[in-house]
């Protein structure tokens, strides 16, 4: 694009900016807090903060720094800005914390007792070597798990609290034993020149604390710092922004109301005292929606404010006003699942501008997609699952994702472990303690250990030869990275191992695994190009970086034409036309727990808000009656959060096996009393009135329990939950004790005589 366009397209974007808009983006110096709602055009703002600051300010761009929560929105901002300034902002830095943290250090690694080449190490590398300290301290792992003693030190790193003030405060068992590992941990890291996911966090934020002269060069690098979704920053990210705002021109962009992320480290007391942080802060309210309906945000608005950590603020949409929310009361988490797949069909029928991939299915547990997938693959409809097994978290990706880190960082144990077991190579426990040992006894490396024999003499010759030629493998390939591409590296690292016929070995999986390694091989030869590479890094470390860092949402296809599912949390920060939330019970949602602790349920309520404000067109929200959980059948109540809804917001419905069991059956003025295990009706008199949520309604006859079977007649089309879909062959019997014969298509099956006021049969969707 030439760049006489850019400054013509930036000025058009100006111009349709909203007043509050406007102000945010061309307030000058000095602190900034632009709180900005759901769907408010943060993104925008931003970016044409960071134009406008280019552009007609004057400003350098390789003084400013722009930290972002994922990749995915580094990315986005990245290409809007140079569609808009016709070029990249050469020099300018922008990321995630994470990824800026990793530049940082790999530019004084020295520092902090590392080379640059240093690996970074994944959840699963990070608990391999909190289990070898553990060891060494003799905690067994039946005692406290290295997932246990990691996540206690990880709350501990990102509150910024060090080894010996946590030894300190160390007053119950895990927390003591957390801390006899904690102690030793950075040591071990250091040796494996590694850096955990907390460590590219706080690392950076010891080395600006302690070396003084560093820390001023990069206050004048960065004189300006703007931060996305700060009301998500921990302690390490807020300090980490104090550190370097010296000049005070700090930019933040959050919400309070989307804090939704405390228990791990998210403090919302970043954001609400940011005008105590930085005096004089101006605060720009961005209020107006422009993603969803009129009834969607009065919704939305009722529910947040029943908060009070929240600085408040009104959203405002500027679409039509739409249709109202529907909750939905279900009578267990399979009829849930089957009315929402149902809906999505007849939503599809009588929309047909709405694709699969405009559809979210939200839960507060990942637990609760079972019954979800099995409805959708009844009906045949394609699905995704956001928050399952990552790409690089599949097993072969691990694999020889091991042997990249071992030939980037020879000094990587982790990778080392993993890589020399795959394919096998004789080398069981006892071998590999041995090699152990004799490595640190030398005070060398695993990989300097294989390839000198003469430290492994208690060796049996066939393990020192394994690992002598394993040792000459990884050299090759090192030799080979200096020149070589990524994808090459990775082609030539499979065929030496002969990784495939080791996956075909294992069995009919296979092909999908060697499906992983194409699209691996694929990934390694788009990253560098699409990103550029970074200034110091080799294609092999800027590759290896920038999968490290990887999001789970960052790897949604837009284009996927299938309904997404994932939980509340993994669908922050996305958006769908047509959104369902399930399973809004006590005890899941909110959890159980919350109702002891006024902070974690008002967190629980932003989770609802967030969900809510994914919606641009159509929001449902369900419930059941009873559910299984932990393989219990359990009865349910509705949630709180449904419960204290002022009347008229959302529209009430039940399914039709609510319905047809008589739990809800409405009629005139009546209705059933609620039982779990069975319909049943009041023994109290009639006309008696009973609680319903918010509403006095009133009891049935008993003489009246039959009106509400739904009635069917011969050759009518129904579906059941086990047996699918079939047709009504006969009719008998009367009220509560009607029956119907259907002849189900599964040959399997045939014929079934089934109560229908137990069945739960459905009409069959064609």
């Amino acid at each position: 694009m030439p760049a006489s366009v850019a400054p013509d397209r930036a000025s058009a974007l100006l111009g349709a900016l909203n007043p509050a808009q406007r102000t945010a983006v061309e307030y000058g110096d000095g602190p900034l807090l632009v709180l900005a709602g759901a769907g408010s055009g943060k993104t925008r703002v931003l970016t044409l903060r960071i134009v406008r600051m280019i552009q007609e300010r004057g400003i350098d761009p390789a003084h400013i720094l722009a930290v972002t929560f994922t990749n995915k929105a580094a990315g986005e901002m990245r290409e809007r800005l140079a569609d808009l300034l016709g070029e990249q902002p050469a020099g300018m830095w922008m990321g995630t914390f994470h990824a800026t943290g990793a530049r940082l250090l790999r530019s004084n690694a020295a520092l902090v007792g590392r080379s640059p080449n240093f690996t970074i190490y994944d959840e699963e590398d990070t608990l391999g070597i909190v289990k070898r300290v553990m060891e060494t301290k003799g905690i067994l792992p039946r005692d406290w798990t290295p997932k246990a003693i990691h996540g206690a030190i990880s709350d501990a790193m990102n509150s910024l609290v060090a080894p010996d003030e946590y030894a300190r405060l160390a007053h119950d068992p895990l927390s003591r034993a957390a801390a006899l590992v904690y102690t030793d941990l950075e040591g071990a890291l250091r040796a494996h020149n590694a850096v955990t996911f907390d460590g590219l966090l706080t690392l950076p934020v010891r080395l600006l604390t302690e070396h003084a002269g560093r820390r001023t060069a990069y206050q004048e690098r960065f004189r300006y710092i703007l931060v996305d979704e700060y009301q998500d920053t921990n302690r390490a990210q807020y300090t980490l922004v104090k550190l370097l705002g010296a000049h005070g021109n700090v930019t933040v962009v959050g919400d309070d109301d989307q804090v939704v992320y405390q228990w791990r480290g998210a403090d919302i007391r970043n954001i609400l005292d940011f005008e105590r942080d930085f005096p004089h802060a101006a605060v720009v309210r961005l209020e107006e929606n422009y993603r969803s309906t009129g009834r969607i945000l009065e919704l939305a608005n009722a529910v947040i404010s029943a908060n009070t950590q929240r600085m408040g603020k009104t959203l405002r949409s500027t679409k039509e006003m739409g249709e109202r929310a529907v909750a939905v009361r279900s009578l267990d988490e399979r009829d849930e699942a089957a009315w929402v797949v149902e809906e999505i069909v007849a939503r599809r029928r009588a929309e047909g501008d709405i694709a699969l991939r405009d559809i979210a299915i939200l839960y507060r547990t990942n637990a609760q997609s079972r019954a979800f997938e099995e409805a959708l693959r009844r009906q045949g409809l394609p699905y995704r699952l956001v928050g399952a097994i990552r790409f690089y978290d599949r097993r072969e990706i691990r694999d020889l994702m091991s042997y990249l880190k071992l030939i980037a960082n020879p000094a990587d144990n982790e990778a080392f472990r993993r890589a020399i077991a795959v394919p096998r190579r004789g080398m069981g426990d006892a071998a590999m303690a041995l090699l152990t040992t004799a490595a640190a006894a030398h005070g060398v490396s695993l990989l300097a250990a294989a390839a000198q024999p003469s430290m492994l003499e208690e060796l049996r010759p066939a393990g020192r030869a394994a690992l002598a030629g394993f040792a000459q493998l990884i050299e090759r390939l090192r030799v080979q990275a200096t020149d070589a591409s990524v994808d090459e590296l990775l082609r030539a690292l499979v065929g030496e191992i002969r990784y495939g016929d080791y996956l075909r070995a294992e069995g009919p999986d296979s092909a999908e695994r060697l499906d992983n390694i194409r699209e691996l091989i694929t990934s390694a030869a788009e990253t560098v190009a699409d990103d550029g590479g970074e200034v110091g890094l080799t294609p092999l470390q800027h590759f290896l970086q920038r999968t490290s860092l990887v999001a789970g949402t960052d790897q949604l296809d837009p284009a996927a034409d299938a309904v997404m599912m994932m939980s509340l949390h993994n669908a922050k920060g996305l958006e769908f036309p047509v959104v369902f939330i399930a399973g809004l019970e006590d005890g899941l949602f909110p959890l159980a727990r919350a109702y002891d602790d006024p902070s974690m349920l008002e967190e629980e309520r932003r989770l609802f808000y967030v969900g809510i404000t994914r919606a641009e067109r159509r929001l449902f929200l369900s419930y059941a009656e009873q559910r299984r959980r932990n393989g219990e059948l359990l009865p349910g109540k509705e949630s709180s959060f449904l419960a204290d809804i002022p009347s008229g917001i959302v529209e009430r419905r039940e399914t039709i096996r609510v319905r047809s069991s008589g739990r809800i059956a409405f009629g005139g003025d009546t209705v059933w009393q609620t039982g779990f295990g069975g319909s049943r009706a009041s023994a109290r008199r009639p006309g008696v009135p009973v609680t319903l949520g918010r509403r006095w309604e009133h009891e049935p006859d008993v003489a009246s329990a039959s009106q509400d079977v739904p009635a069917y007649h011969p050759g009518e089309r129904v579906r059941h939950r086990t047996f699918g879909s079939g047709t009504i062959a006969e009719v008998s019997g009367s009220g509560a004790a009607a029956k119907v014969k259907v002849d189900f298509e599964d040959a399997t099956i045939g014929r079934k005589t089934l109560v229908i006021a137990q069945a739960g049969l459905q009409p069959a969707l064609e």
